[in-house]
């Protein structure tokens, strides 16, 4: 019996203790509390404005309109943004973000796709995108058509037009792939890149009925055309 008890107690005494528990310090915990709160309220005022921006045009959404459907006061809405342009100006950068990971994860039918499979990819990314999202076309409209920038910054206005050239980039890869150089690449890149526009805009303007055409079918065309004519030279 004393045996038993005195292992018992050895047992109940060499067990393990937790250890501290590791503590945040009510600042930091603060801080991060804070930070996830603005980027919550920062969210909400991009949703609001996209949706004013999808429904009314860039011209007929306001910073009123913006506060109002995001629940808060316009004044409120300041201490995130700093006018109407910077809340155009992001969510252009979150479109055109979108677009380069569409076409960044765009590959040819399998690991050895060609040259001429990989522009058939990147293109059709970028097309695809532009398709099947017509108002994110209409909230980059001004990039592409040569409009002055609606109040952004030289440096926010470079950087979503390099953003914009980053998603043709792959395809201008791919076209130096198949023989031309980078001048004649550049060349070429924009010739795609106004066909797919130009199509888009009949496409979305419903233009496109009167000439009875799939759009699909006229980017196809276009890119084959190319690429066969690549392939020859």
């Amino acid at each position: 019996m004393c045996e038993c008890r005195i292992r018992s107690v050895n047992k109940s005494t060499t067990a393990r203790k937790p250890g501290p528990r590791k503590s945040v310090a009510p600042a930091d915990a603060r801080a991060v509390r804070e930070s996830a709160l603005n980027q919550a309220r920062r969210a909400l005022i991009l949703d609001a404005a996209r949706s004013a921006f999808f429904e009314l045009g860039l011209d007929g959404a306001s910073l009123r309109e913006i506060a109002k459907r995001a629940g808060y006061t316009p004044g409120a809405i300041y201490s995130y943004f700093a006018n109407l342009e910077e809340i155009y100006g992001a969510l252009l950068g979150e479109s055109l973000q979108r677009l380069n990971d569409a076409v960044e994860t765009a590959t040819g039918p399998d690991k050895k796709a060609s040259a001429a499979d990989l522009l058939r990819a990147k293109a059709g990314a970028f097309y695809a995108f532009y398709r099947d999202n017509p108002k994110e076309l209409d909230l980059g409209f001004y990039l592409f058509d040569g409009m002055k920038p609606r109040g952004l910054t030289p440096e926010l206005n470079h950087e979503l037009n390099e953003r914009l050239m980053a998603a043709l980039r792959p395809a201008q890869v791919q076209l130096e792939a198949l023989g031309l150089s980078t001048a004649e690449a550049v060349v070429e890149t924009s010739a795609l890149f106004a066909q797919i526009v130009g199509i888009l805009v009949l496409n979305n303007t419903g233009r496109i009925r009167l000439f009875k055409q799939s759009p699909d079918r006229l980017f196809e065309r276009y890119l084959e055309s190319l690429i066969a004519r690549l392939q020859r030279s």
